[in-house]
């Protein structure tokens, strides 16, 4: 009997909390809404060597960083791979300079030759967030990383600003 009390007076906060909304509450959208969309990650060519196969975008957001009404594309991207944490970088794409080209890579965040896998991108406001998984030596199997940090760039002055929280110790 007491559960069912329980749960009958957190039906009624939650309910009468949705019927209710503060004051000054609208529902106007945000000044990104009317931002053009950014690139199609898809169509860029990355500075991957995946032998046969086509590099594969795991992750992307989309931002206007510059202020120009169209967004960049943010991607993260890695070769595929059956087993074991691929490399990836992290992109920056511009929309193409000329009708019918393709995106082209404006910053490069993370290379793939600093052998780190990312994880959890995301993008909004200006900020570029990831967390990066990396390994403490070699003798670590590319399987199964071992360190973790997440880090984050801002756009600052036309310039991407990285910050970096601090390492972990370990996944």
């Amino acid at each position: 009997m007491h559960w069912i009390v329980t749960a009958a007076a957190l039906g009624a906060v939650l309910g009468g909390a949705a019927l209710l909304r503060p004051a000054g509450a609208t529902a106007t959208p945000t000044p990104d809404a009317a931002v053009a969309p950014g690139p199609d990650a898809e169509e860029a060519r990355y500075p991957l060597d995946c032998g046969r196969e086509r590099p594969e975008v795991t992750d992307r957001a989309a931002v206007d960083f510059d202020g120009d009404g169209r967004a960049e594309t943010v991607a993260a991207v890695r070769c595929p791979a059956g087993i074991g944490t691929p490399p990836g970088g992290v992109y920056v794409l511009a929309h193409p300079t000329r009708e019918g080209a393709r995106p082209r890579i404006a910053e490069t965040l993370v290379d793939p030759e600093e052998g780190m896998t990312v994880q959890r991108l995301t993008a909004r406001d200006g900020t570029v967030r990831a967390r990066l998984l990396g390994y403490s030596s070699d003798e670590v199997p590319r399987c199964c990383p071992d360190r973790m940090r997440d880090v984050e760039w801002d756009w600052r002055d036309g310039t991407f600003v990285l910050e970096a929280a601090p390492t972990a110790r370990s996944v």
